[in-house]
């Protein structure tokens, strides 16, 4: 009777552990995929004619690769890029380019990104239009596997970072990355936490953003402070092992980016930057937490049971 009863549970056990298994695998998003026409890119000197964009595997063509997703952001991109250009463009001899991918816009994102770069006829902007709404996530890590600079930043469209912060970010990525080393620095929010910045937001946005720290902290990026600040850079080593590892492409994408760097022992360091909250968010703050939680535990799972991995680092194509 007792060894029925062990066998009953044992029988009990493997079916359940075989339901979460198979519920994690329905759960997981499927790959990534890039359409023939997400390899190109429209610019000030070809605005009709298509070229091919550069790829992350191949070596670097330019200092700085600066990565901008963009979803329906006709009204907020204009700052961003101005401010952007005023800085990078004092920054000589370093050569940059700017890739704003247009994450399946219903509002011209694409077209406007043309106009600005009419703008601005000096500087190498790159329209890069998704077929499809990705997410956030998505549009990141098609902007960085095809972006040319030995250091990419990722930066989002609204100006709500003070792009000047850039200079913080690379001096630092200096110390811990130098000869072209892999490596990450995030800027960080975490400083404003008691100012006006984050006092004035709203009472239930702040208690999700606690609880969002919490549970980052049982998954294991509790280190970083500030893991969703959409000001960061890479380097290209860095790059390499993480964006093609890359799964998520929703808005907790940023997390697994830095679990993946962890896994792999490529430092990170957190530095503050200026930062103001931007009207005109299209993130739904119960939803998107919804999401996120229900994520991170996708992710978790996925890298503790093996079946999502960094990529082992490569020697660059020519």
């Amino acid at each position: 009777m007792d060894a029925q009863l062990l066998y009953a549970a044992a029988t009990l056990v493997v079916l359940g552990l075989s339901s979460l298994y198979l519920a994690l695998i329905m759960w997981s998003p499927p790959p990534i995929l890039t359409r023939p026409s997400e390899t190109t890119y429209l610019s000030h000197s070809s605005p009709k004619k298509r070229k091919p964009l550069s790829r992350l595997a191949e070596r670097a063509t330019v200092d700085l690769s600066v990565v901008v997703p963009a979803y329906n952001e006709t009204e907020r991109l204009p700052i961003m890029i101005s401010a952007a250009l005023t800085h990078l463009q004092k920054q000589k001899p370093r050569s940059f380019e700017v890739i704003i991918v247009d994450d399946g816009s219903s509002d011209g994102t694409s077209a406007k990104a043309l106009e600005l770069a009419s703008q601005y006829p000096t500087a190498d902007i790159r329209v890069v239009t998704l077929e499809q709404n990705l997410g956030k996530g998505g549009a990141v890590r098609h902007g960085m596997l095809h972006s040319g600079g030995e250091r990419l930043l990722m930066v989002d469209a609204d100006d709500a970072s003070r792009f000047v912060d850039l200079e913080l970010l690379w001096k630092e990525m200096d110390r811990i990355a130098p000869d072209k080393k892999a490596g990450v620095v995030v800027g960080s929010r975490a400083h404003l936490v008691k100012t006006e910045a984050v006092v004035k937001r709203s009472l239930l946005r702040n208690i999700l953003m606690y609880g969002l720290h919490t549970i980052l902290r049982i998954v294991g990026v509790g280190h970083i402070r500030d893991t969703q600040c959409g000001f960061k850079l890479f380097s290209r080593a860095a790059a390499r092992q993480i964006f093609p590892a890359q799964h998520l492409p929703t808005w907790i994408f940023d997390v697994e980016l830095l679990l993946l760097a962890k896994q792999v022992g490529i430092p990170v360091a957190e530095v503050p930057i200026e930062w103001h909250e931007v009207a005109g968010s299209k993130l739904n703050v119960v939803s998107a937490s919804i999401q996120m939680l229900r994520d991170l535990l996708i992710v978790r799972a996925n890298h503790l049971l093996g079946r999502w991995k960094p990529v082992p680092p490569r020697t660059p194509t020519t």
